[in-house]
């Protein structure tokens, strides 16, 4: 069987093609200067301050899940802390970073309800637009935080639909209360619950909401959300039409009721459309991983996810149950319906979309906070956000980078006075690996969010000397097999299986201890090993792809084969006579 023939020539181009992808990909990037970290450039700082007195606990699981959020990719290297006992401190590098608020303060409560009726399908509608038995109070309003807003004018509730003034609560006759089957599906609300109730209004009355939560509680269908959805508590569809009467959605309220997965819920979606939902089925807890893309045969981003084995399940239940119907399952967060679809199929394997007008930034943000789960705590409203400068004197950058280039002048200069003829090809390869690098950095920037800190410069000056070392031993191994008596071009082949092997081994001890540092370290530290491991990568990618291709083509080379004294492989050089290096096969 013959051997099959080295083509080194054919390798390089290969190899300066792909090189030329890779910067053909920077340019389409557009930006020509990596991202540097918070101790070179500064950034942005956002001060969370944590609503009520959370425990230091809460805290600090709230501080590690922001931490997961910024530093999602790996190597933003953004730093967050705690400040106080009430306060998180988020410092990103960078001054574009405020588009990450949201992604950062966002709950992230990820919850599937199911859509008991809403103000599209009209299965919870009267003829007056509210229930029976229910007379309006217009002196009387929703209390602020309620999320409802009064001021409007009171003539409104004389119109013809018998619509509330906006904010106001209705007040139920004393005709309504127990249900037909003597249960009391109304949430007990009249003179029976005169005492006791947790909120009432002005005139004593309890929160129809509150009167909602409590039937439900007492309502043995709410437990089986499936059948709920067909006969919904009596209490919760008069709270949910008094809440279209004073107001509802169009007030840009959101939801008037706590986001319980217990419980139901009235809430709204941003198209101001008001839904009264089922307690919850799906939790995001249950969630495995979630994220973002473009569906085939579409234009729009939507936020991909992926139950576990118990979501999985409880999805398939729901999508059996509503295939084929015009019932709807709402997708919350944090209290709002982000999507209220119906079932078109059964989806039996636990995946699942969430479409929305989301676009690139928005869709992988949202994916960001439901991947890594939900805040224990809630923060206020308006962060402060400041921009900051570096951590370090601007002049640290400038010195780590002269160091490098001294250090690589160095080893380039040995290399020449050492090997010569073949330190050129040290030269070139050290240049190409610099030229890979860089790519990298620029196209890693652009799409893992990769900064370059001091740390990671160093780095990556670590790795020049990992790059020579292979270098060193290749070269080494050549000379010996030359000093046998063999020819160049076998001494190159013979010298390269030997040397392979070695450099592999070292390669891959530097690679785990990156590894191991990058999983085990924090803050900078992680950003010195991502580049450590990185430039080690690329080592062995140069090494089996440059180095040897062009060793073997300049054995083709009189200046070489015949050991010119120039070369490196000179008799002199290696020691030996004259006789042995004209090359015994």
């Amino acid at each position: 069987m013959a051997r099959k023939t080295a083509r080194p020539g054919r390798t390089l181009v290969v190899f300066f093609l792909v090189m030329a992808i890779a910067y053909g990909l920077v340019a389409l990037a557009g930006t020509w200067k990596p991202t540097l970290g918070l101790d070179l450039q500064g950034g942005t700082s956002i001060t969370l301050r944590a609503e009520g007195d959370p425990g230091e606990e809460a805290l600090d699981q709230a501080r590690q899940i922001i931490d997961d959020r910024v530093n999602g990719s790996g190597v933003a290297e953004a730093e967050v802390t705690t400040q106080g006992g009430n306060e998180i401190v988020v410092e990103i590098p960078g001054e574009n970073a405020r588009n990450l608020i949201e992604t950062v303060q966002r709950t992230a409560q990820l919850r599937f309800r199911l859509v008991a009726c809403s103000t599209v399908d009209g299965r919870c509608a009267t003829t007056t637009g509210l229930p029976e038995g229910i007379q309006i109070d217009p002196s009387t309003t929703l209390p602020q935080d309620e999320g409802q807003d009064g001021g409007q004018d009171g003539d409104q509730s004389q119109g013809s639909n018998n619509r509330a003034a906006l904010g106001a609560w209705a007040r139920l006759s004393d005709t309504q209360g127990d249900g037909a089957d003597g249960s009391d599906r109304s949430g007990g609300q009249g003179d029976e619950n005169s005492n006791g109730n947790r909120n009432r209004n002005g005139n004593g009355q309890q929160s129809p909401y509150d009167a909602c939560i409590a039937a439900a509680a007492d309502d043995e269908t709410t437990a089986e959300p499936l059948s709920w959805i067909d006969n919904p508590t009596t209490a919760c569809v008069d709270a949910f039409s008094q809440f279209q009467a004073s107001g509802g959605c169009q007030q840009g309220a959101t939801s008037v009721m706590g986001d319980d997965p217990a419980t139901p819920l009235i809430t709204c979606d941003e198209d101001g459309i008001a839904y009264l939902l089922s307690p919850a089925m799906i939790e995001g807890t249950q969630l495995d991983d979630a994220g973002a893309a473009i569906p085939q045969q579409q234009v729009n981003y939507v936020v991909t996810l992926s139950f576990d084995g118990d979501g999985t399940e409880v999805f398939a239940d729901i999508s059996n149950a509503l295939v084929g119907t015009e019932k709807q399952f709402a997708i919350v967060l944090d209290g709002q319906v982000l999507s209220a679809p119906t079932m078109e199929g059964r989806i039996l394997d636990g995946n699942a979309q969430i479409s929305g007008d989301f676009n690139e930034t928005t869709a992988n943000s949202l994916a960001t906070s439901l991947r890594y789960g939900s805040l224990p705590i809630a923060f206020e409203d308006q962060p402060l956000v400041e921009t900051i400068g570096p951590s370090l004197a601007g002049d640290q950058l400038s010195a780590g980078l002269t160091a490098g280039g001294i250090g690589l002048a160095i080893v380039m200069l040995y290399c020449l006075l050492y090997y010569r003829g073949l330190g050129t090809v040290v030269i070139a390869s050290l240049f190409v690996a610099a030229g890979i690098t860089y790519a990298m950095v620029l196209l890693l920037s652009e799409t893992a969010n990769f900064t370059l800190t001091l740390p990671g410069i160093a780095g990556i000056i670590v790795a020049v000397g990992i790059t020579a070392d292979s270098f060193i031993v290749y070269f080494e191994r050549i000379r010996d097999e030359m000093r046998i008596g063999k020819s160049m071009k076998v001494a190159v082949e013979a010298g390269w299986k030997r040397a392979r092997n070695t450099c592999l081994a070292a390669d891959a001890v530097s690679l785990l201890a990156a590894v191991v540092l990058y999983i085990f370290a924090a803050g900078v530290v992680k950003g010195f090993a991502f580049a450590l491991g990185l430039t080690t990568i690329i080592d062995l990618v140069v090494f089996f792809w440059f180095t040897h291709p062009m060793v073997s083509w300049l054995a083709k080379y009189r200046f070489f084969n015949k050991g010119h004294r120039l070369s490196g492989l000179s008799p002199e050089t290696l020691g030996v006579a004259r006789t042995a290096t004209g090359g015994n096969a």
